[in-house]
């Protein structure tokens, strides 16, 4: 005689191997892919050492200048050599790759909330809620943002990494929005939604609680896919003169020293360095984020 609470054990575990997790799903779909794999223990590396950094390095001593020990190359006392305030280029390859990740992560994370938060609301309520809110972010979108950035950072007073993160969220949220908005609109006609509306479910918990749930392998890709963007937004900010207050590591400061033709020739160890660690930080994340997207739509034509 069959014992009915084993028999549906065994149907839950099967289902749940028929139909594993998202996050499951990319593991396996990175497993299978060597250059996925190898970008995500090489990130995870590079992540790593950037925050445990602060533990072996002294930031103090980071921004003392020593003029006896100005652009020296390479060697055993400064790895990555020295640059043009006899500061360890090391050091500040370090931190500000700490910085920069940070400010990505900080951003993609602020601006994915706000573009969750908008899109859902304008597609869920539809009709002319969504009309009004759609004409607004599409003025919002024509504005070229890179020059409000710039703008915003110059005319703000009190300027720190802080708000630079609440500036650059500010106008990263906009292709998220439209992004979430298109999917709301196709899940609010399906059945769950219509019958939870009668069931008289508020809308806020249908929206965060019902709707999102099936939303959340497209914001995990699109996340993903725009770390590295945001991440170079700062970068080239900081190379312009408009990023990270003076005085903050980050790899844009480093890089900036490449607008020296004699420093670009004859000093390459201040910017080279970080211009090869950005490179392979966006192509890790790349990498990493394609594997992601194969692995949401794979569990999209599962479902």
């Amino acid at each position: 005689m069959t014992n009915p609470v084993i028999d549906e054990k065994k149907l839950i575990a099967q289902e749940k191997l028929n139909n594993p997790s998202l996050l499951r799903t990319i593991w396996r779909e990175i497993m299978h892919d060597k250059m996925a794999l190898g970008s995500l223990i090489l990130f995870t590396i590079i992540v790593l050492s950037a925050y445990i950094s602060p533990l072996f390095v002294d930031q103090t001593a980071l921004t003392r200048v020593n003029f006896l020990n100005v652009w020296k190359p390479p060697s055993l006392d400064n790895w990555v050599g020295t640059d043009d305030g006899g500061r360890d280029v090391f050091g500040q390859l370090m931190i500000g790759t700490r910085n920069s990740l940070t400010i990505g992560v900080a951003v993609t994370l602020i601006a994915g909330l706000i573009g969750l938060t908008y899109g859902l609301l304008s597609g869920y309520y539809g009709g002319a809620t969504d009309n009004v809110m759609m004409r607004i972010l599409e003025f919002l979108m024509v504005l070229p943002s890179l020059m409000f950035i710039i703008v915003f950072v110059t005319i703000v007073p009190n300027y720190n990494v802080f708000t630079f993160i609440l500036i650059m969220s500010i106008f990263a949220w906009f292709g998220k929005a439209r992004l979430i908005r298109s999917r709301a609109l196709q899940e609010r006609e399906l059945d769950y939604i219509n019958a939870s509306k009668t069931l008289g479910t508020p809308s806020f918990k249908i929206m965060f609680f019902e709707m999102f749930p099936n939303l959340s392998s497209l914001v995990i890709v699109n996340m993903t896919l725009t770390l590295a963007n945001n991440i170079g937004i700062e970068t080239g900010l900081t190379f312009l003169g408009f990023g990270l207050p003076a005085g903050t590591p980050s790899l844009g400061t480093l890089i900036a020293f490449a607008r020296n033709p004699d420093i670009i020739k004859n000093k390459w160890w201040v910017w080279l360095p970080a211009a090869l660690l950005i490179l392979v930080m966006m192509l890790c994340i790349n990498y990493i984020g394609q594997a992601v997207k194969r692995a949401s739509d794979a569990r999209q034509r599962l479902a």
